[in-house]
């Protein structure tokens, strides 16, 4: 299912035919993930269709249940069938009936900021976080969103760079703290710093430092390292860039190691 165990219950039996429906759609998806092209999959089209017709059945049955919108909208969101549109009637039907559904405001926030109404989204993706405050991902569309989006909001006299660069490392950094794990988050509150209008070089050095010792690959700890070089440029701190642009060995990084090399000053110049 969907949706969490905290959530308004589903009838038994509207739960029990849902998951019939469900189970089904996930090895469909599983099946079409295993597919090198579309039209290599489009001998499961017709199924997928088949899929759709019992959802339009199951929410004809139980118009009252949210849990059968929100399945069905993920559904047609997924590239497969791609009805947008359609999905996101089904989302805003299902907030109708339920409106703390923390996976509805969030898929309604995507929606919004893909429309180019980032203002709508926040709200959205706000409802989300208050609703499933631990859901590191909401706060991590949060900060995405006013990153992307900086321009718009910046139109809006409620909101100031600064206020905008506060809360965007801010939530990031929620993110990453949630999911200590997630090495995409804490690189992510990383690249932050580079985003602020006033950048706190010492705090991106120190955190770059770290991740370094966090991530295990020799690939991950050297584009840490580039990282500490380009926050080291930026202090004018030139000799100790070079000292670490030096450690950097792998391949496939020269290219960004060049980039850097390029803007230390010749080594009389330091």
């Amino acid at each position: 299912m969907w949706l969490r165990a905290e959530e308004k219950p589903v009838p038994a039996k509207a739960a029990e035919d849902l998951k019939v429906i469900v189970d089904r759609q996930r090895e469909l998806l599983a099946e079409a993930a295993k597919k090198n092209s579309q039209d290599d999959g489009e001998d499961l089209r017709a199924q997928f269709q088949a899929l759709v017709f019992d959802y339009e059945a199951y929410i004809q049955k139980y118009p009252n249940v949210a849990a059968g919108y929100v399945s069905y909208a993920m559904l047609l969101n997924k590239p497969v069938l791609e009805e947008r549109k359609r999905a996101v009637a089904l989302l805003l039907k299902a907030n109708q009936l339920d409106s703390d559904l923390p996976l509805v405001k969030n898929q309604l926030g995507n929606y919004l900021a893909e429309e180019g109404k980032p203002l709508e989204a926040l709200n959205y993706y706000l409802a989300a976080v208050k609703l499933a405050p631990k859901e590191p991902l909401y706060h991590y569309q949060i900060g995405t969103l006013l990153t992307e989006a900086r321009d718009e909001f910046l139109k809006n006299s409620a909101w100031t760079r600064a206020v905008i660069d506060q809360s965007m490392q801010d939530a990031f950094e929620q993110a990453t703290a949630l999911a200590p794990g997630n090495i995409a988050y804490a690189y992510r509150f990383g690249e932050s710093f580079y985003d602020l209008e006033r950048p706190e070089w010492s705090a991106a050095l120190e955190w770059w430092r770290a991740l370094e010792e966090k991530v295990a690959t020799p690939i991950e700890k050297e584009t840490m390292r580039l990282h500490q070089a380009n926050v080291l440029i930026h202090q004018a701190k030139f000799a100790e860039a070079r000292a670490v642009l030096v450690t950097v060995k792998e391949v496939t990084l020269q290219t960004q190691k060049k980039k850097l090399v390029a803007q230390l000053p010749v080594e009389n110049e330091k």
